[in-house]
This record gives C-alpha cells, sequence and structure tokens, in this order.
C-alpha cells in the first residue's frame, strides 16, 4: 500500500503545482460568499478538504460517494490531513447545496481556463516560434454513460453496450492535438451531437477569450450538411467521416487523384491507399447550394466489400447461379439435392472518405489527422471505464472463453441456414404434391375429352340420319355434350392453375437454394480464444 501512498501524494502535489486546487476553491468561494444562505461551508480549508476527497474517491478504490459509509482506510484522510475521512452525509450535503447553489456552470468555465492556462498559456510566443508547431487541431466527440434511475430520463444509443438504447446522460468532450483534455459538458441522452458541439466550441472560446478554435475534427455522428455549412460559415475548417449512406462508390466522387500508398504492414505490404478527391453534399434546406468538400479518399486493401451488381447483372446471376455444378447435380428441387458454396462473388476495397470544408486539403494530411482520433480521444474516452469501475476484471486466474463477436456471428449464420434448409424442404414437399395434383388434372382433361369427342360423334351421326331434334334420345346426348365440353374447360382452368403455382414455388425453391449456396460460400471462421480473469476465491 506504500506505493499506492506515494502515488496520492504525487496527484496531490500536482493538483496544488497546476493551480487546479486554488481554481476550484476560488470559484466556490466566491459563491459561498454572495449566498450566504446557500450552505456552503465558508472556510476555504473546509472545502479544500471536501474537494480533495471527491478529486480522490477512485484513488481510494471507491466508485461513488455512497461507499464512504463502509470506507475505513486511511488515504483520504493522509490527503486531505484530517484524522479521518469525511462521512457519506457530510459529503452528499455539500454537493447538495453546490447543486442548489448552480455552482456546475462556474465550475465548468473555471475548468476551461484552467486548461487553457496549462497546456497554452504557459508557453511563450518564443518557444512556440522555436517550436515551429503546426496550427492547432481540436478534436470533438459525444460519448454516452447509462443512468440507472427509478426516475425517466432521456433516453439514447450507449456505445458501450452495442448501442442499446437506454436512459443516459451525454458527455460532449473537446482534446487538442496532443490528446489534452480541455472541456466536458453533460446534456440530455437524447441530444444529439450536431447540437451539442457548438455548444461546447462557442462555451469554451468564451471562457478562454480565444478568438477561434479553426480546426475542429468531429466524430461521424456529426456528419450533417446543414451542421458542416454553419460551421463552415463560423470560419471554421471541419474534418469529419462521410456516412455509408451516403456515397456508393468512387464514382460518387469527383476529381480523383492519384492513389499513393499511405499505410504498410510489418512485411512492407501496402495495405492502404490513399488519394485526393472532391465531393458535392447536398444540403436539405437548399437543395441547388451544395456542400463542396475536399476528400481525403482511403482505399483499405484488407477488407472487401461485395459489389452491388445492376439490375442486368442481377438477372444474370439468377439464370447463372447453378452454373458452376455438374449436370447431375442441378436439379435443385429433387430431395437429395445437396447445396454447396457458391463460386466468389467480386469485391472491391473497402472506401473511408474523409471530409473537410477547407478550401484546399493534402489527402495524406487530412487521414493523418482524422485518424488521430483515436489516439488523441478514443483511448482517452476508454482510459475512463478505469477510475469508473465499469471495466474491472476480479482475481488472477485465467481461464479461455471464446470470442463473443465471433460465437455470435456463427449463431447467425447457422439460423440462418436451418432456416434456408428448411424452407427448401418445404418448397420441395409443395412441388411434389403440385406435381401428383397436375398429373391427376392432366389425365382428367384427357378422360373428359374423350367422353366430349364421343357425344359429339353421337350427335353427328344422329342428326346425319335425320333424327328429330326434339326427340328425348337426342337431347339427352346433346345435354351430355355441353356437360362435357364445361368439364373439360374446368379441368383446364385448374390444371393451368396447378402449373402457375408451381412454377411460383418452382422459383421460391430455387431462390431459397440460391441463398443456401451464398451463405454457404462466407467464411466462417472458428470463434478464436481470449483469457478472462477469474476470481481465486
Amino acid at each position: 500500500m506504500w506505493q499506492e501512498g506515494i502515488g496520492s501524494l504525487l496527484l496531490l502535489a500536482a493538483a496544488h503545482q497546476t493551480g487546479l486546487l486554488a481554481t476550484l476553491d476560488t470559484t466556490i468561494e466566491g459563491v459561498a460568499t454572495a449566498t450566504p444562505t446557500s450552505g456552503l461551508p465558508l472556510n476555504p480549508a473546509v472545502i479544500e478538504r471536501l474537494l480533495l476527497t471527491l478529486l480522490f474517491l477512485p484513488v481510494a478504490g471507491l466508485a461513488r460517494t455512497w461507499d464512504l459509509r463502509t470506507y475505513t482506510g486511511t488515504l483520504l484522510a493522509l490527503v486531505t490531513g484530517r484524522g479521518c475521512a469525511y462521512s457519506y452525509a457530510y459529503v452528499e450535503q455539500f454537493l447538495s447545496c453546490l447543486a442548489h447553489a448552480q455552482v456546475d456552470e462556474g465550475l465548468t468555465d473555471a475548468l476551461a481556463q484552467w486548461t487553457w492556462a496549462l497546456w497554452y498559456e504557459e508557453q511563450t510566443q518564443q518557444e512556440q516560434e522555436a517550436q515551429e508547431k503546426p496550427e492547432a487541431v481540436f478534436y470533438v466527440d459525444g460519448h454516452r454513460k447509462a443512468v440507472y434511475s427509478d426516475v425517466l430520463v432521456p433516453r439514447g444509443p450507449v456505445g458501450k453496450l452495442g448501442g442499446k438504447i437506454l436512459g443516459c446522460r451525454e458527455l460532449v468532450v473537446l482534446h487538442d492535438n496532443d490528446g489534452h483534455p480541455l472541456l466536458a459538458t453533460t446534456h440530455r441522452g437524447d441530444q444529439h451531437l450536431t447540437i451539442g458541439a457548438p455548444q461546447l466550441v462557442h462555451r469554451y472560446e468564451q471562457a478562454t477569450d480565444i478568438a477561434h478554435l479553426n480546426r475542429l475534427v468531429i466524430d461521424r455522428e456529426g456528419m450533417a450538411a446543414e451542421f458542416l455549412y454553419q460551421l463552415h460559415a463560423e470560419g471554421r475548417r471541419v474534418v469529419t467521416l462521410l456516412k455509408v449512406k451516403q456515397y456508393e462508390d468512387e464514382g460518387s466522387f469527383t476529381e480523383v487523384g492519384e492513389w499513393v500508398p499511405w499505410r504498410a504492414d510489418r512485411s512492407g505490404k501496402v495495405v492502404c491507399e490513399v488519394a485526393a478527391a472532391q465531393f458535392q453534399l447536398t444540403r436539405p434546406t437548399q437543395p441547388n447550394q451544395p456542400l463542396a468538400v475536399q476528400v481525403a479518399l482511403i482505399r483499405d486493401l484488407r477488407k472487401r466489400i461485395v459489389c452491388e451488381a445492376g439490375t442486368d447483372v442481377q438477372m444474370d446471376e439468377d439464370e447463372q447461379w447453378k452454373a458452376d455444378l455438374a449436370p447431375d447435380q442441378q436439379q435443385f428441387w429433387e430431395p437429395e439435392w445437396q447445396a454447396t458454396p457458391a463460386l466468389s462473388a467480386s469485391t472491391r476495397p473497402k472506401l473511408i472518405p474523409i471530409v473537410t470544408t477547407a478550401a484546399q486539403a493534402n489527402a495524406v494530411e487530412l487521414a493523418q489527422t482524422y485518424f488521430r482520433r483515436w489516439t488523441c480521444q478514443e483511448n482517452a474516452i476508454r482510459d475512463w471505464l478505469i477510475p469508473l469501475n465499469l471495466d474491472i476484471n476480479h482475481g488472477y486466474a485465467k481461464e479461455p472463453v471464446a470470442n463473443s463477436e465471433l460465437v455470435k456471428q456463427r449463431t447467425v449464420l447457422a439460423k440462418r441456414l436451418a432456416h434456408l434448409h428448411r424452407l427448401a424442404a418445404q418448397s420441395r414437399q409443395r412441388l411434389r404434391q403440385m406435381h401428383t395434383c397436375g398429373q391427376v388434372r392432366e389425365e382428367q382433361v384427357v378422360i373428359w375429352e374423350q367422353r366430349q369427342q364421343e357425344r359429339l360423334s353421337q350427335v353427328t351421326a344422329l342428326e346425319t340420319i335425320g333424327q328429330q331434334a326434339g326427340e328425348p334420345g337426342l337431347h339427352a346426348i346433346k345435354a351430355q355434350q355441353v356437360e362435357a365440353e364445361w368439364e373439360v374447360h374446368h379441368r383446364q382452368v385448374l390444371r393451368e392453375a396447378t402449373s402457375v403455382a408451381e412454377k411460383r414455388e418452382l422459383s421460391h425453391c430455387e431462390r431459397s437454394c440460391r441463398a443456401l449456396r451464398h451463405v454457404l460460400r462466407k467464411p466462417r471462421r472458428p470463434p478464436g480464444m481470449r483469457t478472462r480473469n477469474v476470481g481465486t476465491g
């Protein structure tokens, strides 16, 4: 435990040295002095100790203030300079007073000023000129955390839980190009990033008196034409990722430049290429005035996607899906027919279009700027899971577990295969029944046609010998001849209906068998094995 104590003292020294505690203390003291009825402590030392208690809860292994009820350690007492840690009731009372006094707005502005002074104002102008740093890039992203409460809260998709719609709160975070967190604001869980991002940028500029945050890199959730046009009108250069539904292939882009290598694997083989291009982004409110954006078009050679064929090609594929089979294996309607994997479909490399509202852009530099999101922002957000105790494994023993994603894919494919096998078997059974019914109705048509011919011959013979039409014998034979004619027509209609139904069922069976071969064509990798920590008791 002595290592943890030394680490806590280092964090405590950093909080004092960087002025974080002084900034927070000054803000709370100002509110407490201005509103004596708020219930906030007026003693600066008490405020500082309460702030240290809240800041060092994760260091002490506590996830929330509720855990102070059973806390018996000495770490919080050490960092606050008290004989024992504050109780849960006293800390909760302090938080309640902060909320009722609406100190959150002032603390947010104070943190914005502190981060800017920490990372930027300490550098002199000579140091900045000597380093010759490029123009600063700022990264904006949204992150939703699920809120489990008896009170109904706005709902939204939580990315950590696979996009599940839950009651949540959204954090809009701002980082610089060195990965330093600059500001984070909390909003309703159903708020879109296109609303929270401009508010965050404007608030940071107002709090720190900055002229402009010129270069912004925003997550794909911010890919909206009107949103980009608004930021472009403010003089900002925005970088984001084009959504898949907004383009089809390379033909959707204009002025595509030369493809140049961008990334290579360990063996030196090129795995990604990039080219400059342009794209016209349609605006819903002004369809005749699209927004022209520069594009860094990345072609990922490691990932292949199936080319969507046109109508003519699709019709040809419908006719040729079994062309690779032997003649004796093309009778898919037979019960003993076995499906085999179809031939590989034509594929193309996956496209990753990164767009910017700047007038000019270098494709390689634009791609590198966007993909630095994972280093500067995404990994920082992921690291929040550790102090928040949301991603902890207990114990040291290891046990192999299946790769859940691959197992899920195999389960879906297995269900799909079973469903297609069942559809094909049912279609074959109905085809056999329809074939038998068609044969029976064909025989009935032949029988009634023969009977009709017989009655017609009898009527002709009687009329030839001059028998009167009103005689009972001739009248009965003519009635039988008309009845036979009607039966022939009725049986022919039933035969045609059976033939149409049989063709339709044959088409259904063919579609099931074709889909079955296409599913078998997809590679089904065996589930990889991972290890996880389990309790050692």
